[in-house]
């Protein structure tokens, strides 16, 4: 292999939330610096809410070509079987109450694992998975009170991560105190990240990624609990650092899957790629590097436990089941990053497009969704 690459991944970890993807009221340096390094993926969206589906696809490659592994995941449920290697379990435990100092965190523990690991420098492949943003939020108060202005109520009390339904009688100081206690478990995850990132140094690939976002509170849900695919749960966080430094700063907005990312991984750190033959096999974009161009998508379709979406670079139509007849929920992108103004009733002609790519997808029919053309009306806003 031509460099020792770092792939971490983020269970609950949702883009929107992030400086490097807008938000202007959370910290993460560390990962505004990764994104300064290499190249921020705008339009990466996971295939379906089961997070193995997301590492499956970035680690195929690994299989098809095997070096020297180290895994270290909080989550060993979620990791077994999906790659070979030397595997560092540190189980993330679900604490009654915050936790008194850093270092005795789920994330602080996991990541000083990882990077010990990253220094020893034995392993071509380091992938570190954190799986305990869905479970605990266990940052001690000075991070959980980071968010809170002074006239806000104090964050909720305990440690394990929230699930509730959010309706008309919710109490909207606690979902925003919710909000901010996660802003908090974020602050904390960046922190815990740059241990790792700079164990790593100079001459590593990095790839850092979400596989599943978290509901917060805008589609009638806060925490880990089932969500149709909206934006909020599927759109993901994705930077990916070149070991020789190259493209850095640079945004791609072209739609982007996990098993995309994993094939670029292979092209750029094994030189090894398999070419796609169909419309949802994964295609490398290891040519944004050299040249900046690529093979763009024209849709992710994704299969979710909830519901079907059918999200292109100008649409994000959701599927849900219902009991007479499917609802059909339509945004604009990128323009309605929330998912909040339905228009599903003004665009009737994107509907008509993009409606049997859906029904295929909630059929069953994973060719037709991805291979049926989808006309003028899906294609584009205009």
């Amino acid at each position: 292999m031509p460099g020792p690459l770092l792939v971490v991944t983020i269970d609950r970890l949702p883009a929107w939330i992030l400086p490097a993807y807008g938000a202007t009221w959370l910290a993460t340096p560390c990962i505004d610096r990764l994104a300064a390094r290499g190249v921020v993926f705008d339009g990466a969206v996971c295939e379906s809410d089961d997070p193995r589906d997301a590492m499956r696809g970035l680690l195929a490659w690994v299989a098809r070509r095997p070096a020297a592994m180290a895994v270290v995941t909080d989550d060993p449920a979620v990791t077994d079987g999906l790659c070979h290697g030397d595997v560092t379990v540190v189980p993330a435990s679900s604490p009654p109450r915050p936790a008194g100092d850093e270092p005795s965190t789920n994330l602080a523990r996991l990541f000083a694992a990882a990077a010990a690991i990253v220094g020893e420098r034995r392993h071509e492949v380091v992938w570190c998975h954190a799986s305990s943003l869905g479970t605990a939020w266990d940052a001690p108060a000075e991070l959980r009170e980071a968010y809170v202005d002074p006239d806000d109520p104090p964050p909720p009390a305990g440690a394990a991560a929230a699930d509730l339904p959010v309706t008309p009688d919710t109490d909207p100081d606690l979902v925003a105190g919710l909000r901010h206690v996660f802003a908090g478990q974020v602050t904390l995850l960046d922190r815990c990240l740059s241990r790792v990132v700079d164990a790593a140094g100079d001459g590593w690939t990095i790839l850092v990624v979400g596989v599943r976002g978290m509901p917060l509170g805008l589609h009638g849900r806060l925490g880990p609990g089932p969500l149709p695919p909206y934006s909020e749960l599927v759109r993901l966080p994705a930077i990916l650092v070149d070991a020789a430094g190259r493209m850095a700063g640079q945004r791609y907005a072209g739609l982007v899957t996990a098993s995309d990312l994993g094939e670029t991984l292979a092209e750029l750190v094994a030189d090894a790629v398999a070419p796609p033959h169909e419309p949802w096999q994964a295609r490398s974009l290891a040519s944004l590097f050299s040249e900046w161009t690529a093979i763009a998508r024209d849709r992710v379709i994704v299969i979710g436990s909830s519901g079907v979406a059918v999200v292109t670079s100008a649409w994000h139509l959701i599927r849900l089941p219902h009991d007479e007849e499917p609802i059909l929920r339509l945004f604009a992108k990128p323009d309605d990053c929330f998912d909040l103004c339905d228009v599903a009733d003004r665009c009737p002609a994107v509907i008509e497009a993009l409606r049997p790519v859906a029904e295929a997808a909630a059929a069953g029919d994973h060719p037709r969704a991805w291979a049926t053309p989808l006309g003028a009306g899906g294609e584009s806003a205009d």
